[in-house]
């Protein structure tokens, strides 16, 4: 009998559930892929992912940023309403001791551009790096200009 022989499919028995740290580090990798419509999908399924777009920003990999501030341009156009969700995650952001954090945070701060992400924007005018500063100071100067237009 040769079926008998013949080693057996083992089942799979584990249902491992997958950590948040692990998923946070999915979506980064996704982000630095360029995956940046599968988070889109995600951010709109679940809002507490916007809870973790702060510590997304803090990812060394300048593709995971970009794509931060990627996903925040979908994001403020599909759903405007969600985004400020994230504003207290990038606010922590503001304090964080490296400068590179702060200015990402910064500038999705303004991409979401509601008058409570721009209130943190402006906080940032005196930021002790000069180029946060800067993009702070770009960032309310667009706004104005875009307010004053209307």
């Amino acid at each position: 009998m040769l079926y008998e022989t013949m080693p057996q499919p083992i089942e799979q028995t584990t249902n491992r559930t997958v950590s948040d740290e692990e998923l946070l580090a999915v979506m980064a990798d996704f982000l630095e892929m360029g995956h940046v419509e599968n988070i889109v999908a995600m951010y709109k399924q679940e809002s507490r992912y916007y809870e973790w777009t702060g510590r997304l920003l803090t990812d060394e990999r300048f593709a995971v940023r970009l794509g931060i501030s990627v996903l925040f341009e979908y994001l403020v156009e599909q759903r405007p309403d969600d985004v400020r969700l994230a504003i207290p995650s990038l606010t922590e952001q503001l304090e964080n001791t490296k400068s590179w954090v702060r200015g990402e945070a910064v500038n999705v701060l303004g991409i979401i551009g509601s008058e409570d992400a721009l209130v943190q924007v402006e906080k940032m005018v005196e930021d002790p790096d000069s180029q946060v500063a800067e993009v702070a100071r770009d960032i309310l100067t667009e706004a104005y200009r875009q307010h004053t237009v209307r």
